[in-house]
């Protein structure tokens, strides 16, 4: 029986798992980004001075979490956290899932 549960607990979590990640769109994401991060981040998620990082190629879900912290407050940034606020959850997953298509150089 816990064996079966486990079974399907595993299951589960790779089918939403999947799903996530199948539901951004990169597309949609570079016109978010070029609209919001360009400017400090870069064309290409090489940023244009060393005061902003680098977001080319970063893993889609540790951009979400990190763009989400600015945008609800729980990672305080002065310059992050008004361009996160009007961010959906549909918007930061696009963005995470264009910028982790990106190589960085």
């Amino acid at each position: 029986m816990i064996k079966t549960l486990l079974i399907l607990n595993v299951a589960l979590a790779a089918t939403l798992s999947s799903v996530t990640a199948s539901a951004a769109d990169p597309a949609a994401g570079k016109i978010r980004y070029e609209a919001t991060c360009m400017a400090c981040h870069g064309a290409k998620g090489i940023s244009i001075a060393p005061i902003y990082p680098n977001v080319a190629g970063q893993k889609d879900q540790y951009l979400t979490a990190q763009i989400k912290a600015f945008r609800d407050g729980t990672r305080k940034n002065d310059i992050m956290q008004p361009m996160a606020q009007g961010l959906t959850d549909s918007d930061i997953a696009n963005i995470a899932a264009f910028l982790s298509t990106l190589k960085p150089e």
